[in-house]
C-alpha cells in the first residue's frame, strides 16, 4: 500500500496505489478533513473503507484500510 499526499494552494489530494484491485484512488474524506487543516490530527477519526480492497495472503481487507490511514498520516506529518 501507498498513499500520496499533496497539498496545493487550493487543494489537497489523497491518493492510494497498491490496496485494491482496480489500482490507484483517491480518497475524498481525508482530502476534505486536511483542506480545512493540514495536520495528521485531522485524520483522527477517519477510516478508509475495506469495502473493495485486496483481500488475501499478504494481507486482509481490514488491515489494508488500517494501513491507508497511517500511512496517509505519515505523508502528512513529513509534509
Amino acid at each position: 500500500v501507498g498513499v500520496f499526499v499533496a497539498r496545493r494552494p487550493s487543494d489537497v489530494r489523497v491518493a492510494v496505489t497498491g490496496a485494491g484491485g482496480d489500482g490507484v484512488f483517491r480518497v475524498t474524506a481525508f482530502e476534505e478533513a486536511l483542506k480545512k487543516r493540514f495536520s495528521a490530527k485531522a485524520l483522527d477519526g477517519l477510516t478508509a473503507p475495506p469495502a473493495g480492497l485486496n483481500d488475501d495472503i499478504h494481507g486482509s481487507a481490514a488491515y489494508r484500510a488500517h494501513l491507508i490511514g497511517v500511512m496517509a498520516r505519515r505523508a502528512v506529518e513529513a509534509a
